[in-house]
């Protein structure tokens, strides 16, 4: 364990997403430190990240969900420093934070992505809801475009639902994203290093996998293998290497898609710090190819050593 040095695990800070990102910080520091590498927790919202400079760190496991951690930020400070550190560069990282960004990249690279549009917060009161709804199917979801963990999400049927969801979404963001409803089942792929781990199918009994279906309902299942046929798992786990590459992703992370009512995968988003909490889902795939939770930790901290 002493090639790793000094590892800060950054957890926390200031995004809605902070309890999530203590419980993964506070899991992968578990699992450092029981291993034998030198790992100590760090919390950016409560010292500033430039202390690090002064603190002998070797490298960093970036345990930070959301704004401010997921977004490119830190990544951006951590390369000022010259410390390594888990998980995509600043570019990835940037983009794929905003939702209706990385769609657009993936629509014009030729993957499959639900169609959809952007609302800002100047349009908002001006928002044709009725018209935007026919335009998208009739039933649509909504979702601030840089927020993750199902934060600010809201289902819409009608013109009424759209601009309550609206509404709701752009108490999280400036921009929401409006997405054409998609009926079939929703699958999740980690991605650890050049390999896709097996699919994950995800049920709710839920109107849709909100925030309580992930971290709070007992509820809802984690279907792995995801009952797919061999030929299926294999396109599954194809098309989230291709969103993963498409955007410069490197290192680790998640790709989230469903079916629509035609049988045809389409993308959704790509989380480029996924959770590590006891629900989280990259965990749950690792460990169908034989990868423990610690073994799966000091994986992804190993892909900072050739950095």
């Amino acid at each position: 364990m002493k090639q790793f040095g000094k590892v800060a695990v950054l957890a926390g800070g200031q995004s809605a997403e902070r309890e999530v990102s203590l419980r993964s910080g506070a899991a992968v520091l578990e699992a450092l430190c029981d291993a034998g590498v030198d790992a100590f927790l760090f919390d950016t919202a409560e010292q500033s990240l430039l202390k690090l400079a002064n603190m002998q760190v070797d490298r960093a496991f970036i345990a930070l969900h959301g704004r401010g951690g997921e977004d490119g930020q830190v990544q951006a400070v951590l390369e000022v420093m010259g410390i390594p550190y888990t998980g995509s560069g600043v570019l990835a990282c940037a983009l794929t934070m905003d939702k209706s960004k990385t769609k657009a990249l993936w629509h014009g690279v030729g993957l499959p992505t639900a169609a959809a549009a952007t609302v800002t917060a100047k349009e908002l009161n001006s928002v044709d809801c009725a018209e935007l709804l026919a335009r998208l199917g009739g039933k649509v979801m909504v979702k601030p475009a840089h927020e993750g963990s199902s934060i600010g999400m809201g289902l819409a049927s009608n013109a009424d639902e759209l601009a309550k969801a609206l509404a709701e979404a752009a108490r999280f963001d400036g921009d929401m994203l409006v997405e054409a409803w998609l009926s079939g089942p929703e699958y999740t792929v980690a991605v650890l290093g050049d390999e896709a781990l097996p699919a994950i199918k995800v049920q709710t009994p839920n109107a849709f996998y909100d925030y309580a279906a992930k971290y709070q309902a007992n509820s809802t299942q984690y279907i792995c293998p995801a009952e797919l046929a061999d030929e299926q798992e294999n396109n599954v786990r194809q098309l989230a290497l291709a969103a993963f590459k498409a955007v410069g992703c490197e290192g680790w992370g998640r790709v989230d898609m469903m079916m629509d009512s035609a049988g045809q995968l389409q993308l959704l988003e790509l989380n480029t710090v996924p959770g590590m909490t006891t629900k989280s889902l990259v965990p749950m795939a690792a460990k169908q190819v034989g990868l423990s939770f610690s073994a799966l930790v000091l994986k992804v901290l190993a892909t900072t050593l050739d950095a």
